[in-house]
């Protein structure tokens, strides 16, 4: 039953996150002022006579505006999204091509599109609805003069357009979107995890398990990226059995058909039912949702860094821009170390799921960057000052941690630096700034 029931709200939540979900209320809203305009408006409900001088002469003038109008609206639809197209895929060209679809998604511009189609529909419905009589009807007339500000609306709605979507291509724009959108998924997890049940534990995998314990396990029944779990009702279902669940995947992962998901620690083995429903549990989705899964945001950042060091684009700048807003959220993730497991009521485990540890984050995200700007003295100045900013809010294990990468980035900025000129540069730079960590006071040849 939970999974017949669990189906259609994945499909809502789907409909609400794709860009048809603004364009499709406001069109519904359109069409229903469409059908009140084109109803025949008698007796009681007679329009007063004070409006009569607002009445169109004849039909073919309404009909002739009308026709014009939708022409118009028709036009701008097409010129505004080749436009955004355009631009959006030179975005995807320079910046990550996974930032693209979520540029297109973005409110402001389903409700630009929703207009749009709203009015086109509007329009629509007053030209296939014909008049009685030679004169058109007060109602009606004033129904044209309605879709006529509609299309003024959509005319201001078309600068704003040009307006946003040129911001939201710029540099600035995207490194600052993806580090909000980050931080919120963050404090979101920080947030939920606040709850006396979940906790941290040591072994949080299967293969961790005594291989003596009997695992039950249950594998996919499809593919895709699993974004999230809901832990608590997967913990009532290891209640129910008396057992714990340990997740074979961790959130954001991408994973097969038949490919074992969980493992289950219970006396005996779950029914089919039970598996099902504990399938039911997990949230799948498209691609890397940064609201879900915030190492999503983290490395969209660093392959936007990566991306600009590429000899096609060659723009280091944005590089630097994307270090430092990882810095930031690297500061955040240091100070939080999610939870792994929760537990029920009585305090007794019964779900584990994997986490990424901050040295796999930190490795995941400063390595790429600097192996492709190893050439590139300022990358690994700005890598080197992000590391040693870290170290002021690292604990002793983090720090070690950073201390390794420090090591790692000079002995990369020594291979890079032939001329003493850059090796100078460097050197004067190396211990500059506040920091905890050990650090050479000039630049060793190697």
């Amino acid at each position: 039953m939970i999974v017949l029931f669990n189906t259609p709200l994945q499909v809502a939540k789907a409909f609400r996150q794709s860009i048809a979900y603004l364009p499709s209320l406001l069109s519904l809203a359109y069409f229903l002022v469409g059908l009140l305009a084109v109803v025949p408006q008698e007796g009681p409900s007679a329009m007063p006579g004070w409006l009569v001088s607002v009445r169109f002469d004849d039909t073919d003038t309404l009909r002739t505006l009308l026709s014009t109008l939708i022409a118009g609206m028709i036009s701008l639809v097409v010129f505004s999204f080749s436009m955004v197209m355009s631009v959006l895929s030179q975005a995807g060209g320079q910046f990550s091509h996974k930032l693209v679809f979520g540029l297109v998604t973005e409110r402001h511009h389903q409700w630009v599109l929703g207009n749009y189609l709203g009015t086109i529909l509007f329009i629509l419905m007053l030209l296939m609805v014909p008049e009685n009589g030679d004169t058109p009807g007060t109602w009606r007339s004033l129904a044209a003069y309605l879709g006529t500000a509609m299309v003024i609306h959509c005319l201001a709605l078309f600068v704003y357009f040009i307006h946003k979507t040129s911001q939201t291509v710029q540099v600035n724009s995207v490194v600052a979107g993806l580090h909000l959108a980050t931080s919120h998924s963050l404090a979101e997890l920080i947030h939920r995890q606040q709850s006396p049940r979940f906790t941290r534990v040591s072994a949080p995998n299967p293969s961790a398990v005594s291989r003596s314990q009997a695992l039950h396990e249950i594998r996919s029944r499809r593919t895709g990226f699993i974004q999230n779990a809901d832990y608590a009702k997967l913990a009532n279902l290891a209640t129910g059995i008396d057992g714990v669940i340990y997740l074979n995947f961790s959130p954001g992962d991408f994973t097969l058909d038949d490919f074992p998901l969980l493992y289950i620690d219970a006396p005996t083995e779950p029914d089919h039912d039970w598996a099902e429903e504990a399938l039911a549990h997990l949230t799948y989705g498209e691609g890397e949702s940064i609201e879900d899964i915030h190492v999503h945001g983290l490395t969209q950042l660093m392959e936007m860094a990566v991306k600009s060091l590429s000899p096609g684009i060659n723009d280091p700048g944005t590089a630097r821009l994307c270090i430092n807003q990882l810095t930031d959220l690297l500061r955040l993730r240091m100070d939080f170390a999610p939870c792994n497991a929760m537990l029920d009521d009585q305090e007794q485990l019964r779900v584990t799921w994997p986490a990424e540890s901050f040295e796999s984050l930190l490795y995941r995200v400063l390595t790429p960057i600097l192996h492709y700007g190893r050439d590139d003295v300022t990358i690994g100045l700005s890598l080197l000052k992000a590391v040693k900013s870290l170290s002021l809010y690292a604990q002793d294990a983090d720090r070690q941690l950073l201390q390794t990468y420090a090591d790692r980035i000079i002995a990369t900025l020594a291979d890079a630096a032939i001329h003493p000129l850059d090796r100078d540069f460097i050197s004067a730079r190396l211990n500059s700034g506040e920091h905890h960590l050990t650090l050479p006071d000039r630049l060793v040849y190697r």
